[in-house]
């Protein structure tokens, strides 16, 4: 008995050595830090996944103008030594050239378009604008250039010369658009024409990049949550089981990377349509061709080539010095047709030289004050142009290479750029994860 007692011992002293019991403290040792530590990591990445998307696209549009002190800055970069400017308005000249080269070379030619306008029709709703606007120039030129000859002239003949010229008048208008429209390259460049409007106010090609990627812009937004999470399952799974300081700044910097690259390439990526396994997979904003085309021609047509804008372009634009030329060129002849009836009775009243003084005042104000009633074709004009109608038209028949170059370039300019902010970004929060939560 005695032997087996101390055999029992044995056995227990034994198996005390080669098993110890751990404790509930040891037991729970395998785990470093609390559960919820770990349980944070993909939420956090989750949040910083969204906020670098966030910033990224507002690093992409604002501030419209550079905020910060111009050190060490190159113009056409959006970074300075100490401040930042968006990327659409930096590259504003650049990015319109793309885009604009699209619409002039692949959807709209000029003068086809001019040549919907029916000059006849055009004479005919400028016909109360300009009745106004030659009985006014004939008497302040008569009264200016004959003085006492014109006022004692019978009010019956008066009227009839004002009426002769309210005739020609139509005919002049009418064969002055025919001539425009035939030269109308010369006259305007609609797409410097453009560039220049986006380039003075830049918030217009933001609103263009704006409304047309709007739903790209909230996948990119949302979806940095989505892969910002995902890879924060595979930053805590790497943490559990490697739990260095610096796991957690290397892979924010990568989600903040992947988020950003990741979003970006699935806009635009596959261009052409690619079936796998029965699912057809190309870039959203490709899929969106259709709805993108209404929104495109209607800010378009809304904000930068519309018929004011071209008439004002033609009136004061680079190309101006041609059209003026071409005016006077119709407003002599028709002021020689108009005079004809007064010429003798003018010459004779102020001489033949004050005579031609006399008809280059007539053409010198009717070049300006027709721009003064021009608008009364405005709603002709756009109606027949129909501007609108054809960009959406023409863009829904795209390729979808071609298609791609509506958006893009407001991604493609310094885009690595804003990858790297986002991974910055990821960089900084997981240092700050490694002291407020972990504090290691």
């Amino acid at each position: 008995m005695e032997e087996s007692l101390h055999l029992r011992g044995l056995a227990g002293y034994g198996n005390e050595t080669m098993y110890p019991t751990a404790s509930p403290t040891e037991q729970e040792s395998f785990l470093k830090y609390e559960w919820w530590q770990y349980f944070i990591i993909p939420w956090v990445a989750g949040i910083v996944g969204y906020v670098t998307n966030v910033l990224s696209l507002e690093m992409m549009f604002y501030p419209v103008e550079f905020f910060g002190i111009e050190i060490l800055r190159i113009p056409t970069e959006p970074w300075g030594l100490i401040g930042w400017q968006g990327v659409v308005p930096t590259k504003a000249k650049k990015m319109a050239s793309v885009c604009f080269d699209l619409m002039t070379e692949k959807l709209l030619n000029v003068k086809e378009i001019f040549g919907r306008l029916n000059p006849d029709k055009f004479s005919a709703v400028m016909e109360d604008g300009v009745l106004l606007m030659m009985d006014d120039i004939i008497n302040d030129v008569a009264e200016e250039f004959m003085g006492d000859a014109w006022n004692n002239l019978p009010k019956e003949i008066r009227n009839d010369i004002v009426v002769t010229a309210e005739g020609d008048a139509n005919e002049f208008l009418a064969g002055f658009m025919a001539d425009l429209q035939n030269h109308c390259d010369d006259v305007m460049d609609l797409k410097a024409m453009s560039i220049r409007a986006v380039t003075e106010n830049k918030r217009l090609l933001i609103k263009m990049f704006q409304e047309c990627g709007d739903k790209e812009f909230t996948f990119i937004r949302n979806s940095g949550f989505y892969f910002g999470f995902l890879f924060g399952i595979g930053q805590m799974c790497l943490f559990f089981f490697y739990d260095k300081a610096w796991v957690l700044p290397a892979a924010g910097f990568i989600v903040g990377w992947f988020t950003n690259f990741v979003a970006l390439k699935i806009i635009f990526k596959p261009i052409e349509p690619v079936n796998i396994c029965g699912y057809q997979l190309q870039g959203i904003f490709l899929k969106r061709q259709k709805e993108v085309s209404e929104i495109y021609a209607r800010v378009l047509c809304t904000e930068i080539v519309h018929i004011k804008a071209m008439f004002d372009d033609i009136f004061v634009g680079p190309l101006s010095g041609n059209f003026y030329a071409m005016l006077r060129a119709h407003t002599l002849v028709f002021t020689d047709k108009m005079t004809a009836e007064l010429k003798p009775l003018a010459i004779a009243a102020m001489g033949a030289e004050q005579f031609a003084a006399m008809k280059e005042a007539i053409a010198q104000k009717v070049m300006d004050e027709l721009p003064n009633i021009i608008d009364q074709c405005y709603e002709y004009a756009t109606e027949a142009l129909g501007i609108e109608a054809e960009l959406r038209t023409k863009m829904m028949a795209l390729s979808c290479a071609e298609f791609e170059g509506v958006l893009h370039p407001a991604f493609e300019e310094d885009e690595i750029l804003l990858i790297i902010v986002g991974a910055v970004l990821g960089a900084i929060v997981g240092v700050l994860q490694i002291f407020t939560i972990f504090q290691l």
